[in-house]
C-alpha cells in the first residue's frame, strides 16, 4: 500500500506502509517516516458460527459512565431467563447472582443505585444523553473522591445533574430539580457548589437568554415577543443590570416587559409560576428594567405611533 507523503530525508514520495509493524517506510532510503500503530480496518473478534469464523462487525457497546461498570462488566444471567431453567439450574442462578453482588465493592453498589436515580431524574427533566453522560461522570468522580460521605445520594445526583446542565447550557432550574428529586433547593445548591469546587469543574455564569424560549412556550407567547425579550436582555447586560441577579428572574421580567410592549398581557403571577420565582422578584426586576432602560418611554412612543 503506497502513501502520499514526502520523505523528510531524501524528499522521495515512494513510501509504503508495513501493516505488520505499523510503520510508513521510504523505499528510496529506508527511513521510517512514521512508526505509529495504524488501524486499517475493523477488529473481527465476534465468533457466531461453530466454524469459528469472525463476523465483520465490532463487538460490545461503547463505554458509558451511565452504567456502574462503565459498560465493561458482565452480569450472571437475566431474570427473563428464569422461565427456561429447571429448579436445579434456577437455584444455581440465584446463588451465582448472590455471590456476584457480595464480591462487588461499596463504590460499585453505590453507583448502581445512584445511576438508576440519575436516569430517573434525567428522564423526568427530558435531558439529552450528553448531559446525562456528563452528570454520571461527575457523580462517579465524586464517589471515588469520597465526596458523597455525609450527604444523601439524591442530593449529590441532583447537584451533578445541575452542574452538567450548566456546562452544556441546558436551561434547568434548581426548582425543577428540587421538585423531581424531592430534595430542598438550598441543599442541591450547596451540594452543587461543593462538588464543583472539590472536583475543579469550571462553570460559566448562566445566560438569562437561554431561558426565554422555554418560558415563552409555557406562556404561549409569540416569536416576536421572544425576540423582543432577548433584545431587552442584551440591553440589560450592556448596562450591567444582570450582574448579581438570578438568571431566571431577570429572564422572566424581560419576557414580562416584552409581552406588555407587544400587547400580550400576562399577569406577574403567571410569569412567576413558569419561571419558578416569586412575584416580588418579577416586580423588582421589572421596575429596574423599565427605569434603567427607559422602556416606559419607548412603550408610550410606540402607542402614539399606532394612533
Amino acid at each position: 500500500m503506497y502513501y502520499t507523503k514526502k520523505c523528510s530525508e531524501c524528499g522521495a514520495t515512494d513510501l509504503f506502509i508495513d501493516r505488520e509493524k505499523g510503520e510508513i517506510i521510504c523505499r528510496e532510503c529506508g527511513l521510517v517516516v512514521e512508526d505509529k500503530m495504524i488501524e486499517f480496518g475493523q477488529d473481527h473478534r465476534e465468533f457466531e458460527s461453530d466454524s469459528g469464523e469472525a463476523s465483520k462487525r465490532r463487538t460490545g457497546a461503547p463505554m458509558t459512565y451511565t452504567q456502574f461498570d462503565q459498560g465493561l462488566g458482565t452480569e450472571v444471567g437475566q431474570k427473563s431467563d428464569l422461565a427456561n431453567l429447571d429448579t436445579k439450574e434456577r437455584n444455581r442462578f440465584y446463588k451465582l447472582r448472590k455471590w456476584q453482588y457480595r464480591i462487588s465493592t461499596a463504590i460499585e453498589r453505590n453507583l448502581k443505585l445512584a445511576l438508576a436515580e440519575l436516569k430517573r431524574v434525567s428522564s423526568f427533566l427530558k435531558l439529552p444523553k450528553s448531559v446525562e453522560e456528563e452528570a454520571a461522570m461527575i457523580y462517579t468522580q465524586a464517589v471515588q473522591r469520597g465526596l458523597v460521605r455525609g450527604r444523601s445520594m439524591e442530593s449529590v445526583v441532583a447537584g451533578a445533574l445541575y452542574a452538567a446542565c450548566r456546562r452544556h447550557e441546558v436551561p434547568r432550574t434548581l426548582d425543577e430539580l428540587s421538585e423531581v428529586s424531592n430534595i430542598e433547593k438550598k441543599e442541591i445548591g450547596r451540594t452543587y457548589r461543593f462538588v464543583t469546587r472539590e472536583l475543579g469543574i469550571s462553570i460559566l455564569p448562566s445566560n438569562p437568554a437561554d431561558y426565554i424560549a422555554r418560558f415563552a412556550t409555557a406562556l404561549a407567547l409569540s416569536p416576536n415577543t421572544q425576540t423582543k425579550a432577548v433584545e431587552i436582555l442584551e440591553q440589560a447586560q450592556h448596562e450591567e443590570l444582570t450582574s448579581g441577579r438570578g438568571p431566571t428572574g431577570i429572564a422572566a421580567a424581560a419576557l414580562y416587559v416584552a409581552a406588555l410592549m407587544n400587547g400580550e398581557k400576562r399577569t406577574q403571577r403567571e410569569v412567576a409560576d413558569v419561571a419558578g420565582v416569586t412575584e416580588v422578584t418579577i416586580r423588582n426586576r421589572y421596575k429596574e428594567l423599565i427605569d434603567k432602560l427607559e422602556l416606559d418611554k419607548k412603550k408610550k412612543g410606540k402607542a402614539k405611533k399606532k394612533k
